[in-house]
């Protein structure tokens, strides 16, 4: 004890603190405290006292700062590390000095942010947004954990968190997306005043304008710092209506962010364009015999003015036959205003005029009715194909005729029924084809009509019926069922005894798909026979389960390869397997492995003792083959015992050779 903490009383030994002691300092104290006594010489002895001081929780935690500024960028991921605080604590036991941290916010708001109560890491909890808000004040509390609740100190620490701007935001467009401007206003007029805002502060909120296309005349400039649109050039309402400018509002954040506008520009109309007709000469054809008001032509002109500028109303100019047609002066449609007589008159020419100066010139012609109707040289074919015939084959050159000419003759053929995607028609040669493989097991008919329709809407159309039968190919293999069958038989059971019918499908017709079964490997020794046309597989011999040594490890059984066969040429085939499992009979008696058994024992064996074993073999399976040994006879005196499943022979009584010199014993063995 260096410093002299203690003092003890030489005379009783009582041992007293002189002064205080300071557990951070000194925790722990080993002290030799010496006896002695006053003999002469005098005897000691010592012993060493170890003494621990308990800590008192006498120091507060405190932060080395008193504030703390920290900035943060907003949209930082939800987990991110903003600040590690490390409060101290003078105490020098555990919970004494171990710290706990909690964070309280100023306001009353949602507290984005979570401090971790052990290390002091103060990460975020949610989304920083700093559009939203761009700083808080939180209070971070250090608490020690003494185990008296009302011993523990604490200290606390103001900090200021900056929520950092990063460019999240781009710029949206308050103007509006449409603007008129006269066509006669001159270079250099204002247009349009081009705003879009952005929430970021500094250069991520500053934004600057472009014209990204539909400028590609160069009618208009765009100051890309103001916004201010303004005409480049003369504009024409007649050359162009609208312009529809792309404007990008761009910042100038890293990377920049943008937004895109449609401005639509509509150039508004001056009335300073005359009328013009599309055409200066038109051409057309009306039929003769027909009653007034039937319909001519329609011309029409055009007028670059918008509105009202560019109304028009037609008028016809005097001339020869004229009165026999009038016009619409609203719609520019010319009808006949008399019925027309071909032999009378046939070409007309008439003029007209829209409100001003500009003319056309109107040839009219009159034609031919059609009145005839086509017809077939047949009203029904029937025809005969065969499946396989290839895609695209032509199967039939259908024909009619029209006795009118012209355009009135021409004929066009079509097919107006289902005929579900496997034939078509050339609409001019008539020839019907194939348009997809044939299958008859699909569908072995069709029944459909075919049109012939000239130019006319007056007449009806001349229609035949096709009916066309589809011709079986020996195309379809027939089919098993199952591709493998399993069976059982009785061991024993006489020839000709039925076991199992199998079934193969042929989907063709006629001979085609007529079946024929047969064996086809696994019958070496001509055990087995089928009924060719029925396909009931029977016995054609007597079986036995123990004829062959390799039943002996599994049931026995019989493996057979069946074929079936249609008549077809080629003909076609397909295979299915059949194991036939021959099943046990109880035929088969069990047989000693000797027919007498000698065994010679000393009189003075014990009682207990093994004598011999008896052993029987059964050549049937299963429970058939499960042998129980008895004695039958020779054992009235009880003097053995014979163990009925193992066939083991024990001696149960004394024997004595004075007594009975040998024991006959009759087992039997079941």
């Amino acid at each position: 004890d260096d410093s002299v903490h203690f003092e003890i009383d030489s005379l009783t030994g009582d041992l007293y603190l002189s002064r205080e002691l300071d557990y951070e300092t000194d925790s722990h104290f080993l002290l030799q405290v010496i006896i002695k006594d006053y003999n002469n010489p005098p005897q000691n002895s010592s012993v060493f006292l170890s003494i621990d001081v308990e800590d008192k929780n006498d120091h507060s935690p405190y932060f080395q700062d008193d504030f703390v500024v920290i900035g943060i960028e907003e949209n930082v991921p939800v987990g991110t590390l903003v600040y590690t605080f490390n409060a101290k604590d003078g105490d020098g036991s555990f919970l004494n000095s171990k710290i706990e941290y909690s964070l309280e916010m100023s306001n009353m708001g949602e507290n984005p942010f979570l401090i971790h109560p052990l290390y002091g890491t103060l990460t975020t909890a949610s989304p920083l947004d700093r559009e939203i808000t761009r700083s808080m004040i939180l209070t971070v509390f250090a608490e020690d954990q003494a185990i008296n609740l009302t011993d523990r100190r604490l200290d606390s620490l103001a900090v200021k968190i900056v929520i950092l701007d990063t460019n999240d935001n781009s710029p949206s467009f308050v103007s509006l997306p449409l603007s008129y401007v006269m066509e006669d206003v001159e270079v250099g007029f204002l247009v349009h005043h081009i705003i879009a805002k952005d929430p970021d502060e500094g250069r991520n909120g500053q934004v600057t304008y472009h014209i990204l296309s539909g400028n590609e005349n160069k009618a208009f400039v765009l100051d890309k710092i103001t916004g201010l649109l303004t005409t480049a050039q003369f504009l024409d309402h007649e050359v162009q209506e609208r312009y529809s400018l792309t404007v990008v509002a761009l910042d100038e954040g890293s990377p920049a962010l943008s937004a895109t506008q449609v401005l639509t520009i509509v150039v508004l109309d001056v009335n300073d364009e005359t009328p013009v007709f599309l055409k200066q000469l038109y051409e057309t054809a009306v039929h003769e015999n027909r009653d007034p008001g039937e319909f001519v032509i329609r011309v029409e002109a055009v007028d670059r003015d918008a509105g009202l500028n560019s109304l028009l109303q037609y008028e016809i100019l005097p001339g020869a036959g004229y009165e026999k047609f009038k016009m619409n002066s609203d719609s520019g449609e010319l009808v006949t205003a008399a019925s027309l007589d071909r032999e009378t008159q046939e070409v007309f020419s008439i003029k007209g005029s829209p409100s001003r100066s500009s003319t056309a010139q109107l040839y009219l012609s009159v034609l031919d009715e059609n009145d005839h109707s086509p017809l077939f040289v047949k009203t029904h074919y029937q025809i005969s194909v065969t499946e396989d015939l290839e895609e695209g084959s032509a199967i039939l050159d259908l024909s009619a005729s029209d006795e009118d000419t012209g355009l009135n003759g021409e004929l066009t053929y079509s097919l107006i029924d289902d005929t579900y995607g496997a034939f078509a028609i050339d609409s001019v040669t008539g020839s019907i084809i194939t348009t997809k493989a044939l299958d008859r097991e699909t569908k072995s008919q069709y029944t459909f009509r075919a049109v012939a329709s000239d130019c006319s809407t007056h007449f009806p159309r001349s229609t035949t019926v096709m009916t066309v039968l589809i011709q079986d190919v020996n195309d379809n293999a027939p089919k098993f069922e199952q591709g493998y069958y399993k069976a059982a038989v009785w061991e024993g059971q006489s020839p000709k005894t039925d076991i199992i019918q199998v079934f193969a499908a042929d989907l063709d017709s006629g001979l085609n798909g007529e079946t024929e079964y047969s064996i086809l490997s696994g019958n070496e020794n001509a055990t087995f026979l089928i009924d060719s046309a029925r396909g009931i597989l029977a016995t054609n011999t007597g079986l036995d389960y123990e004829s062959t040594s390799s039943y002996r490890f599994v049931s026995a059984s019989h493996q057979l390869i069946l074929l079936a066969s249609d008549h077809g040429t080629p003909s076609l085939n397909s295979t299915a397997t059949v194991l036939i499992t021959v099943l046990d009979v109880n035929d088969n008696p069990p047989i000693f492995s000797s027919p007498e058994y000698h065994v010679h024992v000393k009189e003075s064996i014990p009682i207990g003792s093994h004598i011999t074993e008896v052993s029987a073999k059964d050549c049937d399976e299963g429970a058939n083959a499960e042998i129980t040994y008895a004695i039958i006879s020779g054992n009235d005196r009880g003097h053995f015992c014979l163990d009925g499943r193992t066939g083991s022979v024990n001696l149960m009584k004394t024997l004595d050779y004075e007594d009975t010199v040998k024991f006959t014993l009759v087992i039997q063995a079941t």
